[in-house]
């Protein structure tokens, strides 16, 4: 077996900020991900094609994670993107956010922070009250998912003569000996090593929920969001955009009182489709030099289950495979007709305003597909959402459904990430700890210190 100091798991923001501090110490390192290299991580959905649902999907899985084909945004608020100031502080959260946002600038991210003026905050938080919102300010870095093609290139032409990566590799089981080493067994062979991060990803979240199972680890059962990606006119949201990029909106549902919050907001971006485990979910990115007259963005309605039900993914998974039962994939539908209660027809869709930026998406009924109790959450925040920025609410606004977050459930961890296996971390989207590039980024960081503290 091939020793290594520390082995981490997924390529995603998270595994590459571990290994990118601990490759600066000098450590001997092993990056392992399921998915391929950016050259080679290609996708027919990305060009307008149909999801031909890859074993491996290359926007989720590879170089760079589900990051890489995101749309490069970079919140640099502890308040937004996850759950990792639970662990760390909200003081300590912001420093390891600074700290990954300048490894980004050092790999070519643009140095423009859209940050309202505190005039202008003050006025959408006002307006935001009035419609029953609430907005969390928060700086946004907007690299497009072009840029974050670049700075992960860089990143990779960093690392790989100083790490060993072995990408289209997975990682099947490992075992901890009484000294705390583990042996870790992979598609390419065996390895041991004395400290071993965890960094799946959202892909992998059933994976890292399965093995926490096997290792009977202590566990929590996360939220899980359901949603859908909504897509207006450019010019209906253009007073936040322009000033915000990202407007972060918070809402409690009047009916239901669920938490629904807007999501990856895309001004002049594209709706697009992702694979997770042969599913097809529905997203939304944006380029630097490629813009369309929409913008679209996520609604999602978060949920967190009691006992005696404790598989959120798993109900997360069933709600998505029904839209793609009905829509041979991601399905389409006017605001006006899911008021009017009928399916949308590729008749009423070419009548609209404005053309889809998914062409492929299915028209259809999304009230045949989400829960009564989230499709009326979802409508009541548009209403307020109209408030705040009329033209949201308008019978040509298109509803895309349905988006899913697949988070898995936390293990028990340790303010340094740790978890009841000595030397074992788990950082990042799929291992519950954040839901966002940046946070992500920061929770590498974090566990690379933790491990550097140890030796």
């Amino acid at each position: 077996m091939k020793s290594y100091d520390a082995i981490v798991v997924g390529a995603g923001p998270a595994g590459i900020f571990a290994a990118h501090r601990l490759a600066e110490s000098g450590w001997k390192v092993l990056l392992i991900d399921k998915g391929a290299s950016l050259a080679e991580r290609k996708c027919l959905s990305r060009g307008g094609l149909p999801c031909v649902k890859c074993k491996t999907c290359s926007i989720m899985c590879g170089w760079g994670g589900a990051g890489a084909f995101s749309d490069g945004k970079l919140t640099l608020s502890p308040n937004v993107g996850g759950r990792l100031g639970e662990y760390v502080g909200q003081e300590r959260l912001q420093k390891y956010i600074s700290q990954a946002d300048d490894i980004y600038l050092a790999y070519g991210a643009p140095t423009k922070l859209y940050q309202p003026d505190p005039a202008f905050a003050d006025e959408v938080r006002g307006r935001a009250v009035r419609a029953g919102l609430r907005y969390v300010p928060s700086p946004v870095r907007h690299m497009g998912s072009d840029r974050s093609v670049d700075v992960l290139k860089g990143l990779f032409e960093n690392l790989s003569p100083k790490i060993d990566i072995s990408l289209k590799d997975e990682v099947l089981d490992f075992e901890t000996a009484k000294d705390g080493t583990h042996r870790v067994m992979a598609i390419s062979g065996e390895y041991s090593c004395r400290f071993l991060v965890l960094a799946p990803g959202r892909e992998g979240s059933a994976w890292f929920s399965e093995l926490g199972r096997q290792k009977k680890l202590t566990s929590a059962i996360n939220p899980v969001d359901i949603g859908v990606r909504v897509e207006v006119p450019f010019e209906a949201m253009k007073d936040l955009t322009d000033r915000l990029y990202e407007p972060k909106l918070h809402f409690t549902s009047e009916t239901f009182e669920d938490a629904v919050r807007t999501f990856c907001v895309n001004p002049r971006g594209y709706v697009t489709t992702e694979c997770v485990d042969g599913l097809v979910t529905v997203n939304g990115h944006s380029f630097r030099d490629r813009r369309s007259d929409t913008t679209n963005f996520a609604l999602l309605v978060s949920n967190r289950f009691t006992e005696p039900f404790h598989d959120s993914i798993a109900y997360g998974r069933h709600v998505a495979k029904l839209a793609n039962l009905l829509g041979g994939g991601v399905l389409l539908q006017r605001l006006g007709d899911l008021e009017a209660g009928r399916r949308s027809t590729p008749e009423r869709i070419n009548r609209n305003v404005f053309a889809p930026t998914l062409a492929e998406a299915t028209p259809g009924d999304l009230s045949l597909v989400l829960p009564h109790r989230h499709l009326t959450s979802i409508v009541e925040m548009l209403k307020a959402l109209d408030r705040l920025s009329p033209g949201i609410y308008s019978r040509d606004t298109l509803i895309y459904g349905v988006e899913v977050k697949f988070y898995s459930n936390t293990i028990k961890l340790s303010a340094e990430l740790e978890s009841e296996v000595p030397n074992l971390f788990a950082i990042g989207d799929g291992a519950g700890v954040t839901r966002g590039v940046i946070q992500a980024s920061a929770s590498g960081l974090v566990v690379a210190d933790a491990i550097l503290g140890k030796k």
